[in-house]
């Protein structure tokens, strides 16, 4: 039986080193890549996933995070069906920008569902983020859900593509 196939763009959104690209290594090539180098204005990557009869083509983009290509990016958000705000559990300065992440990521579409990634969970003596402090930022920013993840040891990887993919899924119903 032949599946229907759909096509979206979710995007990766957060500060310069909170672990984006790491992230979606993880998540397309099953494993951790130590050695990524800063993205410059956009990265792609690209992972098919079958769910019941439909066949769901993830385009994930992965937003550089430097302050230097945010002016390029609000062109770049332009038709995201959905997003990952991510955030460095080991360093507070991580949530400093996220007035301006939303504003990029919200700009066409106030209705856009995003999820709040704590990544880096594994490094648990280093942890300056709390998890009510996470909560607190999901609830002040409307976002759908917040979850921690690894990508070294591929913690709740693929329930954070699993669970932005379903959000993306049941906002275009």
């Amino acid at each position: 039986m032949e599946k229907n196939e759909y096509l979206y763009k979710i995007i990766a959104a957060g500060d310069g080193g909170v672990g984006k690209t790491t992230l979606l290594h993880r998540y397309v090539e099953g494993k951790f890549k130590i050695d990524t180098i800063m993205t410059i204005g956009v990265g792609f990557f690209y992972k098919s996933v079958d769910i019941g009869a439909n066949r769901y083509n993830l385009q994930l983009w992965d937003f550089g995070g430097e302050q230097h290509f945010r002016a390029i990016l609000d062109s770049y958000a332009k038709g995201s069906q959905g997003a990952m705000l991510v955030i460095d559990l080991t360093r507070l300065s991580s949530v400093n920008k996220l007035d301006e992440w939303v504003e990029i990521i919200r700009k066409e579409d106030e209705g856009i569902p995003i999820i709040l990634i704590g990544s880096k969970c594994d490094l648990e003596n280093k942890i300056s983020i709390t998890d009510e402090y996470a909560l607190e930022i999901k609830e002040k920013y409307d976002l759908k859900e917040y979850i921690k993840t690894s990508s070294k040891t591929g913690f709740n990887v693929d329930k954070v593509f699993q669970s932005i993919t379903n959000y993306v899924i049941n906002n275009r119903k």
